[in-house]
This record gives C-alpha cells, structure tokens and sequence, in this order.
C-alpha cells in the first residue's frame, strides 16, 4: 500500500506536482494511459480465457517462451488462440463473471476533473475489453488493443498496433501510443504491472508499477511510483492536487 509521507511528497514528479496548480493545467496536456488485464481487472482476462477453453496444452509452452523473453506476445498470442475453441454465449458468460478495481472509476474521474484524458491500451482484444467495459457501464474512454473475430468457435487475431521499430516483439507496442501524445507535447502517465507494459514504461514521464513492471523499473533504474491496487494510484493523486 503506498503511503504518503513528507519525504515521498519531495520525490513527486514534475509532472504530477503540477496537477496540484489549476493554474497551470491548460499550459499541461496530460494523458495518462491504463494497462487492462491485471491492472484495471484483478486478474489476467486473457490468461483466464485461455485456459479455461484450451482444447489442448499446445499454449503452455508458448507462454513460457513469451516470460521467459524467447517470443514477443504477437508470436505466443497467434499461437496460443489455436488452442482455443469458445462458443459466442461461452465467452459471453466468462466475460460478465470478470470485474474491475473498485477505485478504477473514481480514478477516471478524478483524473478527468484534472483535465487529465485517460486511455485503454492492452495486449487483450478490443472485443473482449470493450465487452468488458459496457457490462460495467464505463464510457467514453479510448480503447487501444488488438483485434479478434469469432468464427466457427476460433478466436481469429489480427494485430493493427504491431510496430515494427519494437524489440520486444509485441502483439501490441503500447509505446507508439505514448510518443504520439508526447509530440504535441502532452505529458504522459502510465499505470501497468507486466510484460506488455515494459515497452510504455520507456517513455512515460511518470509510471505507476506493480508486479513484474515494478521489478522491471527496479532493476533498470527507471523512477516508478509503486502500488498494490488502485487505490493506491488515487490516494497518491489525491495527496497531490491537496
């Protein structure tokens, strides 16, 4: 749990201390960017999804070659869909069961009270997320993710965000999203906790991390501000606008 002291107010962010002076929000465009699976939900929907309609064990190896660094997501993710077979009222059901952060929506709109826009990139699928989203009645935030068709029970992938310049290989290069918004400029948050979040992470003027994301930042150096759930992420901005 992240806990404000004096001290750690001292470490916040250029970025962030300026949230605290409406003053200066319009000379600030601000974005902060929202990794899906893990992050807003408490567990991996895509991971689950695999799993539980998986006709076979073929996506096991694929997904310990993925951790492990050997193939980037676009590689385990193709691979790993062959295995599964879900009916449309299947995968219906399974995503009505998955639930959100209690604290993602207040986030949402004390970011936005801010003037802050948030945005959805995600390694998922933009079916799933979306579905997802409206079951819980969340609106009117930009969602970046890859693609998927269901035909005949197969999850058919396609990969509209695979960026050639990433060395990682991914399904969806969150990064590129990030550079956009930092050419206008546009100063960028970015809030995640895996592997798919390692690329973003690069770039973003301040990181919220947990997990392997927060290991990652650890050992490479990169200043990231650490937290457990999302309400960690809101108390911190709430010490800071206060």
């Amino acid at each position: 749990m992240v806990t404000m002291t004096r001290r750690t107010m001292t470490k916040i962010p250029a970025v962030l201390q300026h949230l605290g002076h409406r003053a200066t929000l319009k000379r600030l465009a601000c974005t902060v960017f929202f990794d899906f699976d893990n992050t807003i939900t408490p567990f991996d929907v895509l991971d689950g999804l695999i799993q539980q309609f998986a006709v076979d064990e073929a996506w096991i190896p694929l997904q310990k070659a993925w951790e492990a660094g050997v193939i980037g997501s676009k590689a385990c993710l193709t691979g790993q869909l062959r295995s599964v077979c879900v009916s449309p009222a299947s995968l219906a059901s399974y995503l009505s069961t998955v639930t959100l952060d209690p604290y993602f929506k207040p986030l949402v709109a004390l970011f936005r009270a801010l003037g802050v826009e948030p945005v959805i990139v995600s390694d998922n699928f933009s079916l799933i997320v979306n579905r997802i989203l409206r079951h819980h009645e969340v609106r009117r935030i930009p969602v970046y993710a890859n693609r998927v068709r269901l035909v005949r029970n197969r999850l058919i992938p396609a990969f509209p965000f695979a960026w050639k310049g990433c060395t990682r290989g991914c399904a969806h290069c969150k990064q590129q999203h990030l550079i956009r918004r930092q050419i206008h400029p546009c100063a960028t948050i970015y809030v995640g906790n895996g592997l798919s979040d390692l690329c973003p992470a690069d770039v973003a003027d301040v990181v919220f991390a947990r997990g392997l994301l927060l290991r990652y930042c650890r050992k490479t150096g990169r200043p990231c501000v650490p937290f457990d759930t999302l309400k960690d992420v809101y108390t911190y901005i709430k010490e800071v606008v206060r």
